[in-house]
């Protein structure tokens, strides 16, 4: 496999798209409140965020509330260690009467020996499935 590569997860959400978009767009410090078993904790620094067991910081490359759309960049911590680029995205679409959460994470590895980021794409998915469980039962 190349250093280079991109991983996609679809995940049907059932609650409130635009609460959804709004969580990871403009209350992500709200995510150890309601995921607590994933992110313990999310700092606000001129637009970055830091989270989970491992520190990761990030900065919020791209928001588009239209298309709802956030993209965060890895830029420090454990990831860069690894990955030379680390861009994960997180987009609601409709597909008929289903919302769908898509996750795309493109990165670039330091070297052949690190793994494919699946552990990463999996986090992402199982972050989805119990914020939307949240806002389900809210």
């Amino acid at each position: 496999m190349g250093l280079k590569g991109k991983l996609i997860s679809e995940t049907e959400i059932k609650g409130c798209k635009d609460l959804f978009h709004e969580m990871f767009c403009e209350k992500p410090h709200h995510l150890p409140n309601v995921v607590p078993q994933t992110i313990q904790a999310v700092d606000l620094h001129e637009g970055d965020w830091e989270g989970d067991e491992k520190v990761v910081k990030v900065i919020i490359d791209e928001i588009n509330k239209e298309k709802r759309l956030v993209t965060f960049k890895a830029f420090e911590g454990h990831l860069i260690e690894e990955y030379k680029a680390f861009k994960a995205t997180i987009h609601i679409e409709n597909e008929g009467d289903n919302n769908l959460a898509i996750w795309t994470i493109e990165y670039e590895k330091q070297n052949e020996d690190i793994p494919e980021p699946f552990s990463y794409l999996q986090l992402a998915t199982n972050l989805t499935k119990d914020v939307d469980t949240h806002h389900v039962n809210q």
